[in-house]
């Protein structure tokens, strides 16, 4: 389930000190960090998957195909059902 990230302050010192366990409080408790420096927010970290899914533009196709398979029920297939899928078609073109 996807949960709106948190966001906490934190000065660069500390960052630095403490890269790697930000890292995964980072990407497995979805936390956003604003790093500051002498009192002053300087930098944002957040994950690549935070990134993507809110500030990162989507086309407006892209987003019409995503809502189109969530309607279909496609939005929940495994990579062997997208595996069976991508057989077909190419078998259909071969023919």
């Amino acid at each position: 389930m996807d949960t709106k990230p948190t966001t906490k302050l934190i000065d660069a010192l500390t960052v630095r000190t403490k890269f790697g366990e930000i890292m995964e409080t980072v990407e497995k408790e979805q936390v956003r960090y604003v790093v500051s420096r002498r009192g002053k927010a300087k930098i944002v970290l957040m994950s690549i998957r935070d990134y993507l899914q809110n500030i990162v533009k989507k086309p407006d196709v892209l987003v019409q195909l995503q809502m189109d398979a969530k309607k279909a029920g496609k939005d929940t297939i495994s990579d062997k059902e997208i595996d069976a899928e991508i057989r077909a078609y190419r078998k259909s073109k071969k023919s």
